[in-house]
């Protein structure tokens, strides 16, 4: 025991041979590591104290590499880099989902900047750092911290010129931005030399997804809500990646420093195939109409929160209120056939009816279009009807009934009572039946402003010292060219700054509407004429 003892106590009197600490002693720390790792002597000590106190040290070498202490990791911050001109960002394309190329996975992805491939991590034995030393190429960004690193050497580069690279990757809006997005009429300039009007960018087809990007391209006319998806903040206690990849996708479209003048939705379509439980899928057509139906419906449950019970930024553009009168026969009567002629049986299943009174709220409405004729004129073709848009409007002035079978047979009358600020009309052409899908051709005559719907629909007074507001403007339609269960879908959406109006240009031929978004009018007189358009 007591030789131990001494033993010990001898140990304890020997210097150490370990290191310091960088926390016991910063400032040689520091010094230690300008040296390249190397201790310093003594007398550079000296000198570089010296130096310090004449005020004789470099402040400019002090500002361009710092060291910072993550834990146990030690990670150089350098504003000098000399691979910075190997960035190539015309390679660079961030619209795709971030995972690895060669382990996909999306844990800590690094984007090389110089080839646009996807690595993960970058220690010792990562793909990232393997391709660093394979390729040459030394320059990568963290998708999620936006980073930027050099590898294999490990330190962060604290360049200003990579600021472009980090705002397209993930745009940013101001608020200011946002409230004068509207009245930007300047184009913008991609690396490509070819121009593109920040909104009105085009998105990719990847296959057989028209019907998604006329439905987008329609919901950024809506300007609610786009303000809303611009500022993350709005949106950040959703834990739906449907909301997130929407919001994403929205300051894209209306980012005014993208390198390409086209976005694709390549991750929006990802989350809407796992929200949907792939009943919307890349590589088959679907119905706009049903797209639209579900995709607001589930940004609205998403969105909404505790503090507002059932309301969200989809229920404040777009939902209205009907009052449905349901009249439903009784069915012991009108199948009692023996008890009497059918005079007796008719008259008594008049008198025999059932009514429900009650109020559905709604996100679009559906008109019905007359049956096309049947008959060949004179010329051997089909006679393609024309009708204008307020004739079926007459759906929901409350008298004209409507027989539905499903779930069961009943006389239905609609009456608007509410209407919404942003009002969505489909128009029914495609009916489906034992054999084939049949397109209705009939020609909708509709105003493309002033739509003013007190005229042909009976609306409650509003309370108070209240403005009925009835009138609408078209801001974006869809059509649908060619034949039914073939063709693709084009979207014409308006400009606002200019009041000008755009195609999507997916094809050229004749276009039938298939529906469209009015716009509420705020003013209460304008002087603007209202111009028929056909479709």
């Amino acid at each position: 025991m007591e030789e131990s003892r001494k033993r010990r106590q001898s140990e304890s009197d020997e210097p150490s041979d370990e290191a310091p600490a960088a926390s016991a002693n910063p400032k040689r720390q520091r010094l230690s590591d300008k040296n390249g790792g190397a201790p310093l002597e003594l007398s550079e000590h000296i000198d570089h104290a010296v130096n310090e106190e004449n005020g004789e040290e470099d402040d400019d070498e002090e500002e361009d590499r710092q060291v910072v202490a993550r834990g146990n990791r030690h990670v150089e911050i350098r504003r000098d880099c000399p691979y910075l001109d190997t960035v190539n960002r015309q390679v660079l394309d961030f619209d795709f989902e971030k995972f690895c190329s060669i382990s996909l996975s999306n844990l800590n992805v690094y984007a090389c900047l110089v080839c646009g491939k996807y690595f993960q991590g970058r220690g010792l034995k990562s793909h990232a750092y393997t391709h660093s030393l394979e390729a040459g190429h030394h320059v990568f960004i963290n998708l999620q911290t936006e980073k930027v690193y050099c590898l294999p050497d490990g330190y962060e580069i604290n360049d200003p010129s990579l600021d472009d690279i980090r705002h397209v990757l993930n745009p940013r809006f101001m608020r200011e931005q946002v409230a004068h997005l509207d009245q930007n009429k300047q184009w913008s300039r991609a690396l490509d030399g070819s121009n593109y009007l920040p909104g009105m960018v085009g998105l990719n087809n990847i296959k057989e997804t028209d019907f998604v990007n006329v439905t987008i391209q329609s919901l950024m006319r809506v300007t609610p809500l786009r303000n809303f998806f611009l500022i993350p903040e709005n949106y950040e206690h959703s834990k739906s990646p449907l909301v997130h990849r929407f919001g994403e996708l929205t300051r894209k479209i209306w980012h005014a420093r993208n390198f390409k003048g086209q976005v694709s939705p390549h991750e929006f379509l990802q989350a809407v195939m796992k929200a949907s439980n792939k009943r919307f899928q890349i590589g088959v057509q679907s119905d706009p109409v049903e797209f639209m139906s579900w995709l607001l419906n589930t940004l609205h449950s998403n969105l909404k929160s505790s503090k507002r019970k059932n309301k969200s930024i989809i229920y404040d553009c777009f939902q209205g209120e009907l009052e449905v009168v349901k009249e439903i026969p009784r069915r012991h009567l009108v199948e009692n056939k023996e008890n009497g002629s059918e005079e007796n049986n008719n008259r008594a299943a008049n008198e025999e009816v059932v009514t429900e009174t009650s109020r559905v709220p709604f996100l679009m409405l559906g008109l019905d279009l007359p049956p096309p004729p049947l008959f060949k004129d004179a010329m051997e073709k089909n006679i393609i009807p024309q009708i204008p848009l307020f004739n079926i409007l007459t759906k929901f002035d409350g008298e004209t009934v409507t027989e539905v079978v499903r779930p069961c047979i009943a006389r239905m009358r609609y009456r608007v009572i509410r209407l919404p600020k942003y009002l969505i009309l489909h128009m029914r052409r495609f009916t489906k039946n034992n054999f084939f899908i049949e397109k209705n051709p009939t020609i909708v005559n509709f105003p493309v402003k002033n739509l003013e719907l007190k005229d042909y629909i009976p609306l409650p007074m509003p309370k108070g010292n209240e403005k009925l507001r009835s009138k609408y403007d078209l801001i974006a339609n869809i059509v649908h060219d060619g034949k039914p269960g073939e063709g693709c879908y084009r979207v014409f959406v308006q400009r606002k700054s200019e009041e000008q109006w755009l195609d999507s240009f997916l094809l050229s031929s004749s276009s039938i509407i298939c529906y469209y978004f009015f716009k509420k009018v705020l003013a209460s007189s304008i002087s603007s004429k209202a111009y028929p358009r056909n479709y």
